[in-house]
């Protein structure tokens, strides 16, 4: 008895190595299964495409750009469940939707889920765009403060400066090609830095040779590469691809290949440590600066900061550098952009440009300048033509949230720290609210019409919606209708025959013409 019970112990115990192994085996497929498919099963039930494993919706999005979204909104109705990579993101594509997720269910919705282009850039990250609760909400109520519209009429002289020097030496009456994204580029970025820093990059004169003319130009170039580095894509560095693929190891990995030389992450990290290097040298000069007044928006902060209106332990100075160079990203590019849409759309709709000229001549002499005031009473079509061209093209089709908590959203319980993802772009293009979505139309956009009065509140948002629609729209629409006005008392354009047909576009974080918008200058007489 005693050696039949001394053999089974012994035949036990010779099994529990293996028995040890496939419990760790188990766990650990466990742990893998929960890590992959965790994310999905919290909204298994919204629907969507099959995704693929790892990459999820990635190869779609890259084959068809924004235009996906639309395609399956038809497929799968308002609500539907889109994978970057591992994360699943549920996409809202209804204008009434939109308005419970940006602003009836804002508190249960409160923040923006950072993809992992921001997760990759620290200084990215510091911005008002990306922080979240508290701390979001103190800082974005002292900056809201800056945007008066008193205070934006006071710039409307330095705007007009710097759109006229950018605009002087045009090229006109020959075959000389514009290239209209990099001219607009070159302004906002001189207009938003003196507003923004109070300093002048000078990019706009034609023949541009100052003191630090190489610290500007390097500067602008390192901003103009970090802000194409922000995509998300596979075309994207090599821990953001991780970090849509892989999230836990996108902060490791960035580490290590941020040391390695000539390696995407290297460059990216080389050239953001050089953006903040730059930016915290021109935070410290305005603060050691007593006289610096309160012309551009990095004083006006400071001189809250210092008068104890906003806290010093929220303004530091890294927070400072990152919602400076914010505004110079958001002040750049994507005024940029539309500039470039709205020029582009009007030369190939000869009926818009006629009535467009019409209103601007019936302003006064071309040489009188609109005040903020003006922008906003006497140029309706003008008005309306902008919309419209932000409207055909958007330059953020989709705007990012996050759920704080559990919340329903279109009959779907969404769990606590679901992306949600509101696609405006979609609303921009429904037939429901915008018959013949296709069309440039800016007629659309007229109070009188029945399609404007019959169309949902909510489903023209280029600028976000809620507490947290971009607080910097009412300046970038001033120097855009201020530009506008001024190139088309002098000037009209026409698409030239070296421009690529149709346009190809850069899918970042923002939007952006692949190879520029290049038109020919014709000066009016």
């Amino acid at each position: 008895m005693e050696t039949s019970i001394t053999t089974l112990i012994s035949h036990f115990a010779s099994f529990l190595p293996l028995t040890s192994s496939i419990f760790t085996i188990l766990a650990l497929s466990a742990g893998v299964l929960s890590y992959f498919y965790g994310p999905l099963w919290g909204v298994r039930k919204v629907p969507g495409p099959p995704a693929i494993p790892l990459v999820g919706h990635l190869p779609l999005l890259a084959k068809h750009g924004p235009d996906l979204f639309s395609v399956l909104a038809k497929k799968y109705g308002p609500v539907f469940r889109f994978h970057m990579g591992r994360q699943p993101l549920v996409i809202v594509a209804d204008a009434e939707l939109c308005r419970q997720v940006g602003i009836k269910k804002f508190k249960e919705i409160p923040n923006r889920s950072i993809p992992s282009p921001i997760l990759a850039s620290p200084l990215h990250r510091k911005g008002l765009f990306w922080i979240r609760d508290s701390r979001w909400s103190t800082m974005r109520n002292t900056i809201l403060s800056m945007y008066q519209p008193t205070h934006l009429a006071k710039l409307v002289p330095m705007m007009q400066s710097f759109i006229e020097t950018a605009s002087q030496n045009l090229p006109v009456d020959n075959d000389q090609d514009i290239n209209l994204n990099e001219l607009s580029l070159k302004m906002a970025t001189d207009v938003i830095g003196k507003a923004a820093f109070g300093f002048d990059f000078g990019l706009s004169k034609p023949n541009n040779h100052q003191d630090n003319d190489e610290q500007i130009d390097s500067f602008v170039k390192q901003h103009i590469y970090s802000t194409k580095m922000l995509k998300m894509d596979l075309s994207a560095s090599f821990s953001i691809i991780l970090g849509l693929l892989l999230p836990i190891l996108q902060e490791p990995f960035r580490q290590i290949l941020k040391r390695i030389p000539y390696t995407m992450d290297w460059k990216f990290e080389k050239t953001n440590m050089n953006l903040n290097s730059q930016l915290d040298e021109i935070v410290v000069k305005k603060m050691e600066d007593k006289e610096r007044g309160s012309q551009d928006f990095l004083s006006l902060i400071l001189n809250a900061r210092e008068s104890e209106t906003a806290s010093t332990k929220l303004f530091t100075p890294d927070y400072i550098s990152g919602i400076a160079y914010e505004h110079l990203l958001a002040g750049s590019a994507t005024t940029s952009f539309t500039l470039s849409s709205a020029v582009y759309l009007i030369s190939g709709h000869p009926e818009v440009e006629k009535k467009l000229l019409e209103e601007i001549d019936a302003f006064g002499p071309r040489d009188q300048v609109p005040t903020a005031d003006d922008l906003q009473s006497r140029f309706p079509y003008l008005d309306q033509v902008v919309k419209e061209s932000m409207r055909f093209f958007i330059v953020s089709p989709l705007v990012a949230r996050e759920t704080s908590t559990e919340v329903e959203i279109g009959g779907y319980v969404l769990p606590k720290g679901t992306w949600v993802w509101m696609a405006i772009g979609v609303l921009a293009k429904d037939p429901k609210n915008f018959p013949d979505p296709e069309k440039f139309n800016p007629e659309r956009f007229d109070p009188n019409c029945d399609e404007k009065k019959q169309r949902h509140p909510y489903a023209y948002i280029p600028f976000g919606i809620g507490p947290r629609a971009c607080i910097g729209q009412k300046f970038s629409l001033l120097e855009i209708k201020l530009t506008l006005v001024y190139l088309y008392q002098r000037y009209v354009f026409k698409h030239s025959p070296n421009m690529e047909t149709p346009l190809e576009f850069d899918f970042g974080i923002v939007l952006n013409f692949k190879y520029g918008v290049k038109v020919r200058a014709i000066k009016r007489t």
